[in-house]
């Protein structure tokens, strides 16, 4: 019988700058319970990779939100983080450093970035992910941003764009872990939707409408097919099983085990500890994967930095070519190219985001990352924020010399004017209580420095196996109707959920509700009675 190897991987939700009590959290598993330390951690996203006063002007938060957190110590090397960590971007981050790393590449010390999509290799384990969260009014657009940032662009920056979910949808080889900072759409029809609802009432509407969550990562995960998909943003815990429709190159249908975890506070939720399969016979250095350096070769000539919305190449009689997806052909070269070592250079180098070594100044400013630099020319690709300066020059030299504007400015940002909210036009607009608020008065208060000793369960469990309906497919240029699901289609699989993941605690945040109105404000306190039940704790 073939011995199966299986690596520990610590799965975390929204981090929020807390990596000591991340940290201490495994180390605490390990004497309480005897857990081997884990191989891997894996974030999904709001990190908070904060170095400096200058990275807490790019962070999109109240300015009473704005705290430095625990990562300057790793950055600075006066810590190193114990284990190997790969995280994702999500809506509450320092967006000027991750900026600097398109592509991925380490934030610090045995830390590393994604980037705004990517796929590495760790062990023979595949990991995918992308960053940010969905906003209709901007996933069509490029990634034109960069610092210091307006009040539309510090938020602009971190939505999901059209071009990074195209390059995903390229890939072709099995995907065993996948990474998204929101929800895909429709995810919670999988798991005990009931306990989830009577955890957030207040969400009810879009859960039944199949309204919550991100049709972009529906779309990813409908053709990625990952055996895990891992996911924060809500701040509730939610395990389900989604099975796939079997296509013709496969024998049987594949299956999807999602898992969302809360927000890095006490008495939450926020670890769990999953089992991975993996080659032992594989490197232990962390890989750039080559079928996904293939396709960012391949759709190299699509990268576009412009505020415009435009939209990817499809099979519509209006493109000369659709697919980008690569050959294997393609793939050796890559690995010609890299002499067969694809492994991810220890090219750290600690630079604050002035560009000096000083950790203090005062304003944020645009800046070339040597790694992706490096990056870029190893394997010919374009750097996104040099072709950015290169644009910004031409347009000040156009301007003549006039008081430098954001390009972004000249172009339409619809939408926002309220706070953070996902796209969910045409609802009711719920609040969660547990998300932060732009509006200083309607945040709610919380203790930070809570320390977290909670233990997790050190065990995965998922709820029933169910199959998407067709009715139930989304895409991400849907973004802004109304599903159209009939739940009455899905009444037989309910009856199943209640009692499957019966012993999953739920708990959720961090959703963000979009109402397209013509740039008004919302009401500061909104939905009195969900505030006035919640616990009082930190807002985001």
């Amino acid at each position: 019988m073939r011995r199966i190897w299986k690596m520990k991987v610590a799965v975390t939700g929204c981090c929020h700058g807390a990596l000591d009590k991340m940290y201490e959290t495994i180390e605490l598993m390990e004497q309480r319970h005897g857990q081997a330390r884990p191989d891997l951690v894996l974030c999904t996203g709001d990190f908070q990779a904060v170095r400096d006063s200058a990275d807490l002007q790019c962070m999109a938060v109240p300015p009473k939100y704005r705290q430095m957190g625990g990562f300057a110590q790793y950055y600075s090397g006066e810590k190193k983080a114990p284990v190997l960590t790969i995280f994702i971007g999500g809506n509450h981050e320092a967006s000027n450093h991750l900026q600097e790393l398109p592509y991925g590449g380490w934030v610090a010390p045995n830390i590393y970035y994604l980037g705004y999509a990517g796929v590495v290799k760790y062990r023979g384990v595949r990991i995918g992910g992308i960053s940010g969260i969905f906003k209709s009014h901007d996933y069509k657009r490029g990634h034109f941003e960069c610092p210091p940032y307006n009040q539309n662009t510090l938020r602009s920056v971190y939505h999901v764009r059209n071009i990074e979910v195209f390059k995903l949808k390229q890939l072709k080889q099995p995907m065993d872990i996948f990474m998204s900072h929101d929800w895909p759409r429709g995810i919670y029809h999988y798991g005990n939707k009931k306990s989830l609802l009577k955890k957030k009432s207040f969400f009810r509407q879009e859960v039944e409408d199949n309204t919550l969550g991100s049709p972009a990562a529906s779309e990813l995960l409908q053709h990625l097919k990952p055996a895990y998909w891992f996911a924060a943003h809500l701040h509730v815990k939610f395990a389900a099983v989604m099975e796939h429709e079997a296509d013709s190159s496969e024998q049987q249908p594949k299956a999807t085990k999602f898992l969302a975890l809360d927000k890095c506070l006490p008495q939450r939720d926020f670890l769990q500890i999953v089992e991975i399969e993996h080659n032992p016979s594989a490197s232990d250095s962390l890989e750039y994967d080559p079928e996904w350096i293939a396709v960012l070769k391949a759709t190299n000539n699509l990268i576009n930095v412009s505020p415009n919305p435009w939209n990817m190449p499809e099979d519509n009689g209006l493109h000369a070519k659709w697919d980008y997806s690569v050959t294997e052909e393609d793939i050796k070269a890559v690995l010609e190219e890299a002499n067969s070592d694809l492994r991810i250079p220890q090219n750290f180098s600690a630079v604050s985001s002035n560009g000096n070594k000083s950790q203090q100044q005062s304003a944020p400013v645009h800046r070339i990352n040597p790694q992706t630099t490096e990056f870029c020319a190893q394997f010919g690709l374009v750097d996104i924020n040099d072709r950015i300066q290169q644009v910004r020059e031409e347009i000040m030299a156009q301007r003549g010399g006039d008081k430098e504007e954001e390009e972004e400015d000249e172009v339409d940002s619809t939408g926002e004017a309220s706070d953070y909210n996902t796209d969910v036009s045409g609802l009711t607009a719920s609040v969660n209580p547990d998300e932060i608020i732009l509006d200083d008065e309607a945040g709610g208060e919380g203790d930070p420095d809570d320390s977290s000793d909670q233990q997790s369960d050190t065990t995965s469990t998922y709820s029933g196996l169910r199959r998407l309906p067709s009715s139930m497919t989304v895409s991400s240029d849907d973004g802004l109707d109304s599903a159209s699901t009939d739940l009455g289609q899905l009444s037989s699989g309910n009856q199943e959920e209640e009692q499957n993941a019966s012993n999953k605690s739920l708990k959720r945040t961090s959703f963000e509700n979009e109402q397209e109105k013509s740039g008004e404000k919302k009401i500061k306190r909104r939905n009195q009675a969900i505030y006035a039940s919640q616990e009082d704790d930190e807002a985001e």
